[in-house]
């Protein structure tokens, strides 16, 4: 189909009758100007309310399940009052109260197992975006414009890696042209639900957390769209966080491997795995506000003209953790260990953000996200049960204390001194590095540092970058005695 538009609006984007509105009136402005396609998410906060919602019912919390089922109701009633007529919400209220009914059955079979099953959290997860795709379709419909709700696990087919699953990309090409490519040549607009997706055979699935990007990136690439628009509550990707960095700017462009290195190492804008399945399409994807949908957003592409002279962006996590091996006997082969570690923690599904050795001690570490740490710690022991029991291998160490900085740019690749002066711009402001890692790519140089240095940092290296609306920070003579520790002359940025 030409010009196809796929549409996708995050949760603060529908997380209310008044964003929900705004959201369905973009998306039927487009929808008069060519054909167009909507991936939605959860209204904001209702994932975790879901998920919270399943921990009471392995607990057996008969209390906390019925008083979030009370809040569940209540946002969504409220949310249907708010965008449609009496008339409307007689209709759309029952088929809400069933889609949470079928929320509740899952839950109590959850509670009378004490358990919560992988494939049933899958289902019943996804019943935020379900709900968030009928309000919005029964919006366009109320106001004249045709429209149609999607379970995407009719569409989006996946591997059974349930909570975190993949797309088998031929199959869901084939599912997605037979369900969506009608209701588009009858001028329908589907409202497709983000994040979720089933198995071969119908076992209902989910992308991983924040994976209703990725479900829009799936269906543009499946569809052959023009283009993806992606509909969040920022101006676009910007050369840093604005709440660490105020004179942080919106990037006009980036292109997919340095957007999809950002959103690996904590820019929050993108799912990370969003750009993989356009990249052979080359489909150009822009991220936009949908608070200030008159702004032009970031264009991401497969390629800028030029390449950049330097780091484009720096982004940063603090919410991690570095998992620190030593071999504690000469005989233990270090490499082996690294391998069989790493092995054992990929084998527990947990994304590794950073590696960092020592070749003479063979000691190395790695980060990861502090909600993955148990689940590591656990891979590890069982993996080296036997060494770390017979003191072949140190105890284990985790520091909870730090934060990741990533300066990533495809126009670092070849830069003699960048680095130096990255690592300059960090010690300048007294912070000191704990781990570094720069792929042979150098298309990101990661650094870990102390977590109550990570925004002085930040700030830093933005401005030895130039970045930001100030210029690069000089080097400053230390004059500084109090406490011993040498500070800069102070002088004023305009």
């Amino acid at each position: 189909m030409k010009d196809l538009l796929i549409m996708k609006f995050g949760g603060t984007s529908v997380g209310s009758a008044e964003r929900m509105r705004v959201a369905a009136n973009l998306a039927a402005q487009e929808g008069k100007k060519r054909p167009v396609a909507v991936v939605v998410s959860a209204m904001s906060k209702i994932t975790d309310l879901l998920l919270d919602t399943m921990r009471h019912a392995e607990a057996g919390d008969r209390a906390g399940i019925t008083t979030n089922l009370a809040a569940l109701r209540q946002r969504h009633e409220e949310a249907c009052r708010g965008l449609l007529p009496e008339g409307g919400q007689a209709a759309v209220l029952p088929r809400i109260h069933e889609l949470i009914g079928e929320f509740e059955r899952i839950v109590n079979g959850m509670a009378m197992l004490n358990e919560r099953p992988p494939r049933s959290v899958d289902e019943a997860v996804a019943i935020g975006e379900r709900l968030s795709a009928l309000l919005v379709s029964e919006y366009l419909n109320s106001a004249g414009t045709p429209a149609a709700a999607v379970n995407a696990w009719s569409v989006v087919v996946t591997d059974a890696v349930f909570g975190n699953a993949s797309p088998l990309m031929a199959p869901t090409r084939e599912k997605a042209r037979a369900v969506l490519m009608p209701l588009l040549e009858q001028g329908k607009i589907p409202i497709v639900t983000g994040f979720n997706g089933a198995t071969a055979d119908g076992r209902p699935t989910t992308l991983g957390r924040g994976g209703s990007d990725f479900s829009a990136s799936i269906l543009a690439a499946a569809l052959d769209a023009a283009e993806l628009w992606i509909w969040t509550d920022v101006d676009g990707i910007m050369s840093a966080d604005p709440r660490l960095v105020p004179d942080a700017q919106v990037l006009d462009e980036v292109t997919y491997v340095e957007a999809a290195e950002l959103a690996y190492n904590g820019a929050k804008v993108l799912h990370p795995r969003t750009l993989a399945p356009l990249a052979e399409k080359k489909i150009p994807v822009w991220s936009k506000n949908s608070f200030a949908p008159e702004k032009p957003g970031t264009k991401i592409v497969p390629q800028i003209a030029g390449g950049g002279s330097g780091a484009r962006a720096v982004t940063s996590m603090k919410n991690v953790a570095l998992v620190s091996l030593e071999p504690g006997s000469p005989e233990l082969n270090g490499v082996q260990v690294m391998a069989r570690s790493l092995d054992a923690v990929a084998r527990a599904d947990v994304e590794i953000l950073v590696v960092s050795s020592s070749s003479y001690r063979q000691n190395f570490c790695f980060l990861v996200r502090t909600e993955e740490l148990a689940r590591t710690l656990q891979a590890l022991e069982s993996a080296l049960a036997l060494e770390l029991a017979h003191g072949y291998l140190s105890p284990i160490q985790v520091d909870s204390n730090v934060g990741l900085l990533a300066a990533v740019g495809e126009g670092m690749q070849g830069k003699p001194g960048l680095a130096g002066r990255i690592f300059t711009a960090i010690s300048r402001v007294h912070v000191n590095i704990i781990a570094i890692a720069q792929g042979a790519s150098e298309l990101t140089i990661a650094v870990v540092v102390r977590r109550d240095g990570l925004e002085k940092a930040v700030q830093a290296v933005h401005a030895e970058c130039g970045l930001g609306q100030r210029p690069p920070v000089p080097v400053f003579p230390f004059t500084g005695k109090d406490s011993g520790v040498p500070k800069p002359k102070r002088r004023q940025v305009p």
